[in-house]
């Protein structure tokens, strides 16, 4: 009787303790993805009644909606321009404080403060740097006898200064996650090389590097996410500038995720084609994911 009892309540209590878990998962997670993919095989603007379409919303994503496409190459664009150079510096900037001893949580602070900004500051703060008539950048280039830039206002020049954004903010980022995992690496191995007489350039390159492989797979996938979904860079940007267009000057800053807010949510509101959208940009983040995981495991096997 009592091992009868005490299995019942032994399945009883993690029942109840993970219920609530798994009620708001299904509620505000997992329901609204399937409705979502649903809505998207319709015509639906919100209000009145759906209309069953088929396919018709993806065929006209790859064959029709110009800015669709337009916007998955700004998107490509921009995480060019910000997410290696980004990588690149915060591996540089963790090999350099792993060898510093004074100053070298002073320094970690300064790097990292720009990741845990609000986007509505850093949104400001670029807009002060990159304005046409009163920004710091322009200042600077007239001073030394150059013609101020159009920056915000130029379709070559505005992805530039939203990878120039991401930059300056991800940049702590991945310096903590490159820190963290020389940090971890055991100083036989480093003593074992000064031995052997192996210089600070070949022991970074031979044995530093190798062994922050996993770290870098994990910086390489995320940062493929992040830039796959990014939309509050350009949005803050051209948002608080002077311009009105939608994704910035000739819509260069346009992301797949700022043309999905507009077309589900902006003027048109059209639900059932935006989900479509949302749905194919799910998919991309996905297969891309998958593609990045397996070339970065078949180069560590190599």
């Amino acid at each position: 009787m009592n091992s009868k009892g005490n299995k019942k309540y032994s399945v009883f209590w993690p029942v109840v303790f993970i219920a609530p878990f798994i009620i708001f998962f299904f509620t505000f997670n997992l329901f609204p993805i399937i409705y979502s993919f649903f809505l998207s095989f319709t015509d639906w603007n919100g209000i009145g009644e759906k209309v069953f379409v088929g396919l018709d919303n993806y065929i006209r994503i790859f064959t029709k909606d110009t800015t669709f496409l337009k916007s998955l190459w700004n998107t490509l664009y921009i995480m060019v321009l910000g997410f290696p150079i980004s990588v690149f510096l915060g591996l540089l900037i963790a090999a350099f404080l792993s060898n510093l001893k004074k100053f070298r949580n002073l320094f970690q602070t300064i790097n990292f403060l720009p990741y845990i900004t609000t986007p509505v500051a850093i949104g400001l703060i670029f807009t002060f740097l990159f304005d046409w008539n009163t920004g710091i950048i322009n200042r600077i280039i007239e001073f030394f006898g150059g013609e101020g830039i159009n920056w915000l206002g130029n379709a070559k020049f505005a992805p530039v200064v939203i990878g120039i954004m991401i930059i300056w903010k991800c940049t702590g980022y991945y310096m903590a996650l490159y820190l963290a995992g020389i940090t971890s690496i055991s100083t036989d191995i480093y003593e074992a090389a000064k031995v052997d007489g192996a210089g600070t350039v070949k022991t970074f390159f031979k044995i530093t590097m190798p062994l922050l492989k996993p770290i870098t797979i994990f910086i390489t996938i995320t940062s493929l996410i992040y830039a796959l979904q990014l939309f509050d860079e350009p949005n803050l940007m051209f948002n608080v500038s002077t311009t009105s267009i939608i994704g910035g000057p000739d819509r260069s800053c346009l992301t797949m995720v700022w043309n999905f807010y507009d077309v589900a949510f902006g003027s048109t509101a059209r639900l059932g084609y935006g989900s479509a959208v949302s749905s194919t940009l799910f998919i991309i983040i996905v297969a891309a994911s998958l593609i990045g995981m397996r070339f970065m495991n078949r180069k560590e096997e190599n």
